[in-house]
């Protein structure tokens, strides 16, 4: 999951008058009381999780631990007695990554161990990335345009390049454990109307960042540099990695390349500044895996009844970055998705519609899994025209037009994502539709008493749900307690099992629940927002984020 993005696209007048008919949408009551029962009498929420985090650990897609989880999820929901467990294969995503041991010491002007991790995709040292140690001089360097390359040619030979500034190290301001407050929660409700100013900002952002790093790549091994090393972008020892090299079959993979704690590595920028030499010593095993560039989604049925062509869907991304276990983001989503499901299959529910999990691969490269999943069933663009746009990864592709739809995306009703961290649920964005605003508003009465009581048209960004709406098809992602996922566990080493709360977990299982149910046995589809539709000529659709990480 990425950083949370606001972008408000309904009225509040329509949610006010909407909100009149609230009391015609029937709530099975007796329902309720039996997922609350089940939810939280007898959850498996913290077994999932803890499996998914400390058994199988990270999962960066393409990775063998990617593979087990797909895996492990699919034989879990078959046990539970869910129908058609399967693997989805999509792609081709690239070359799968893992690593298995990384040291960086300081060996002058004194012998220190150093906190730091590989970035995803980059090189081991030593042969074929053993992790045979290298050595090399601590040189500082800005390297953020092509152009800069020409004044540092020939003179960076054997050496370890610090790529980043010193940071200061200030206090935290306000509490690194955050819990909405009623105010906060208000706050979210209130109408703005969309920027059009961001529209393709992602995009182009995402193309300068993947033209840039094959640059860079090229350059430091023409350079014969040593490897790099870039500071985190957390406080407090706190390592948040992100991904370097390349994944792409054929393409240049760089050097060996790390990110240290913020704190030393300002101590290292401090040692150059002295006028003193730095000599570091970093040793990263690591390996590509080639065997299979295609990666997987995890999908499971409750089948339905009189509408069983119709589907409600529920899920969360299934990978992870590498420096923690993905506990945070987002095998608590994961975990409680199953939980979802695993109730209803436990009470014996026989839903009138078809309930299906989807468990993605790819998000925090693009939401790749998600979106190839919705465009293999429901609705797909053209190619570009322009074969060096063809190229690119679908996710970069500039918007083309029109958006063909299948049959089976008129029989889609809505698809529930979670991905925010442990926390639990306190309401739902319904994405600018307002038409759900009184549905979804009364189907969280139950759960007024839990926390879960707030409604906004707001959109909000950066996950799977995304993938849905790009092509008109109701997704939605709830709100919920960010607790310490964007002030400390987002992307880090400290994403681990530790930091979830059970209590969230069971409390968001039994809200999700009980939405898929009521979805799947209402009379009608949930009610849609117009189809996108191309802009007009000079102008270009308002995007939302979903860059790779």
């Amino acid at each position: 999951m990425k950083r949370p993005i606001l972008v408000l696209a309904a009225s509040a007048c329509l949610l006010a008058t909407a909100g009149m008919a609230a009391d015609d949408e029937p709530i099975d009551w007796q329902m309720v009381n039996r997922i609350r029962d089940e939810g939280f009498r007898r959850s498996r929420v913290m077994e999932t999780l803890e499996h998914l985090a400390d058994v199988i650990g990270p999962r960066l897609t393409g990775s063998p631990e990617a593979r087990t989880a797909n895996e492990w999820t699919r034989d879990k929901l078959a046990e539970w007695g869910l129908a058609n467990a399967r693997l989805e294969p999509w792609g081709p995503f690239g070359r799968g990554w893992s690593y298995s041991r990384a040291a960086v010491h300081m060996l002058a002007p004194r012998s220190v161990p150093l906190p730091a991790l590989p970035s995803a995709w980059a090189p081991g040292t030593g042969r074929q990335g053993n992790g045979k140690p290298v050595r090399g001089g601590a040189m500082k360097i800005k390297l953020e345009k092509e152009e800069e390359f020409e004044q540092h040619r020939g003179k960076l030979a054997g050496k370890i390049l610090l790529l980043g500034d010193a940071r200061p190290i200030e206090p935290p301001e306000g509490k690194l454990f955050n819990r909405y407050s009623d105010e906060e929660l208000e706050g979210l409700v209130p109408f703005k109307l969309p920027d059009p100013s961001r529209a393709g900002r992602w995009r182009q952002r995402g193309l300068e960042r993947r033209k840039f790093q094959k640059a860079l790549n090229e350059f430091l091994v023409e350079e014969k540099v040593v490897a790099t090393v870039s500071p985190s972008s957390r406080d407090y020892g706190i390592l948040r990695v992100h991904s370097a090299g390349s994944r792409e079959p054929g393409e240049s993979v760089g050097v060996p390349a790390v990110v240290m704690a913020a704190e030393p590595y300002n101590w290292l920028l401090r040692l150059l500044d002295d006028g003193g030499g730095v000599e570091l010593e970093i040793a990263v095993a690591a390996r590509f895996h080639d065997d299979d560039l295609m990666a997987y989604n995890t999908l499971a049925e409750i089948p339905g009844g009189d509408k069983a062509d119709e589907v409600v869907m529920v899920g969360a991304h299934l990978d992870s970055w590498h420096a923690g276990t993905g506990s945070n983001d987002n095998a608590a989503g994961c975990a409680v998705a199953m939980e979802a499901v695993r109730i209803l299959q436990a009470l014996g529910v026989e839903p009138r519609r078809t309930v299906r999990i989807g468990l993605w691969t790819g998000e925090e490269q693009g939401l790749r899994g998600s979106l190839a999943h919705v465009e293999s069933l429901y609705a797909h663009r053209p190619e570009p025209e322009d074969p060096a746009e063809r190229k690119l990864p679908s996710y970069l592709w500039e918007k083309q037009w029109p958006i063909t739809t299948t049959p089976a995306h008129e029989r889609f009703s809505a698809y529930f994502n979670l991905d925010n961290g442990s926390g639990k649920i306190r309401g739902i964005y319904t994405q600018g539709n307002a038409a759900v605003a009184p549905i979804f508003r009364r189907w969280l009465e139950p759960f007024h008493d839990l926390g879960a009581d707030t409604v906004t048209n707001n959109n909000t960004s950066g996950t799977d749900h995304q993938s849905f709406d790009r092509y008109g098809l109701p997704g939605f992602q709830f709100i919920q307690d960010w607790l310490d996922y964007f002030t400390a566990t987002h992307h880090t080493n400290i994403d681990v099992f530790d930091h979830a709360r059970a209590d969230d977990l069971r409390q968001a299982s039994v809200v999700m629940a009980s939405f898929l149910y009521h979805a799947a046995m209402r009379d009608e589809l949930l009610p849609r927002k117009p189809m996108p539709r191309e802009p007009p000529a000079g102008e270009e659709e308002e995007e939302e984020e979903e860059e790779e990480g």
